[in-house]
């Protein structure tokens, strides 16, 4: 079983949040990264993504599911309502998910971080 490995689309991409799970042990990216321009789409944050075989985290709802459907092999979304997370939330909750899942859980999966919530 291959961890699952994440990546923080640029709505969510806080470095202490990145920092953290990966002290905590966890794959994870942000845009901007060596791979992923700051400026970069939605669409082309999900296919890199994909691409390089993570997951995407995201508050960006609509569009993201409308991408899962344009693109219903994606290497899985992962949806939060922005205004219901504090980091410490945020932290918790992706821990959890990356603690409980593997990758072969994701591909063409939309899932709300709310399963994992503390």
């Amino acid at each position: 079983m291959a961890k699952t490995r994440l990546h923080l689309d640029a709505d969510v991409s806080y470095r202490t949040l990145q920092k953290v799970l990966c002290d905590r042990g966890h794959d994870v990216t942000r845009t901007p990264c060596e791979w992923m321009p700051l400026d970069a789409s939605d669409e082309r944050q999900l296919l890199e993504a994909t691409a390089r075989g993570r997951c995407i985290l995201t508050f960006n709802i609509s569009d993201f599911m409308y991408l899962a459907q344009r693109y219903q092999a994606h290497g899985g979304i992962v949806l939060a309502h922005q205004v219901d997370w504090t980091l410490a939330n945020l932290i918790a909750a992706l821990d959890t998910m990356l603690k409980q899942t593997d990758s072969s859980h994701w591909s063409g999966q939309v899932r709300w971080l709310n399963d994992w919530r503390p």
